[in-house]
């Protein structure tokens, strides 16, 4: 029978090469649950794995709209179903991977996506454009403090989205995420991935240094050309809203760097947080792949 696995976590805890030994290990597809790593180009800024790096493991759900389209949860919760249900059918493991905590969750319950109202989106982005991401990110805090931990402030177009529901709804954002087991895949089996904080901020600050040696400024401006200015999603990614920063004369490409590191090391906070709340998630020891790959298959 076909298996469904979920590997979450930290951004940097080396969730690509274990989902890729997990996958060779069973004969499993990879589904990608990064909410960056759906955008062409978005390469070296969202540790987009090459396909030398897949080692032959075919992967699903990257590169697939352009830096302009903003797309939401929903709309990849259709997508991702759609390919776990195609690949399960034909007899086919999957092994989901990701740090993005509301993707994640989108796949495996039944979340309710709320209606839009326009008027009170607009009247939500002009205040945001008043009185900027942190006031807004903060009012969030307040009124929905699990919201706020899943998504960062520097995702200006998510708050407000967060804040329209509840101004809609009367009730927290979070109100919509089921607290009970999946119901579409009851038989998943979820794993995370633990890493000491000194070490992940490590592993972290040498991702950046990497990025940016491997060309990620050049990445952003050739994004840039291809409309990465037009939509709000993909321009608010941690990175690339440093380095547009940096492109824009408002700091300098030392603190462009230096930023990068530390949201990231924020980031890494708030999706440690976001996946401890899920009592489903088998946590995985810090440890080397092939260590980590004989914890997995001996919770199968």
């Amino acid at each position: 029978m076909p298996e469904l696995l979920v590997i979450a976590g930290a951004t940097a805890t080396g969730k690509s090469e274990i989902a890729i030994a997990v996958a060779q290990e069973i004969g499993a597809e990879i589904v990608n649950a990064d909410s960056m790593q759906v955008y062409k180009g978005m390469d070296i800024g969202t540790a987009k794995l090459s396909l030398a790096e897949r080692q032959g493991v075919p992967h699903h759900l990257l590169d697939l709209v352009d830096v302009a389209t903003d797309v939401t949860v929903a709309w990849y919760q259709e997508i991702a179903r759609a390919k776990i249900d195609e690949l399960m059918a034909a007899g086919k493991s999957v092994v989901v991977v990701g740090g993005t905590g509301f993707y994640i969750k989108a796949i495996l319950d039944d979340l309710n996506f709320p209606e839009t109202d326009p008027l009170v989106r607009q009247k939500l982005s002009d205040e945001a454009e008043r009185i900027g991401a942190a006031a807004m990110h903060a009012r969030l805090a307040t009124l929905d403090p699990a919201a706020a931990l899943a998504i960062p402030a520097e995702n200006v177009r998510r708050v407000v989205r967060a804040l329209e529901v509840i101004e809609i709804t009367g009730k927290p954002f979070t109100a919509n995420l089921p607290r009970e087991a999946s119901t579409r895949y009851p038989k998943a089996k979820q794993f995370g991935l633990q890493m000491e904080r000194e070490t992940l901020d490590s592993r972290i600050d040498a991702r950046v240094e990497r990025m940016w040696s491997q060309g990620f400024v050049d990445e952003v401006e050739v994004l840039i050309n291809h409309g990465l200015l037009e939509g709000k999603t993909a321009k608010a990614a941690i990175g690339y809203s440093q380095i547009i920063a940096m492109k824009h004369g408002e700091i300098s490409e030392a603190a462009a760097k230096a930023d990068t590191a530390l949201a990231t090391r924020q980031y890494a906070r708030r999706q440690e947080t976001w996946f401890t709340r899920d009592d489903r998630i088998n946590w995985i020891a810090p440890a080397d792949t092939h260590v980590r790959l004989s914890n997995i298959m001996a919770a199968l």
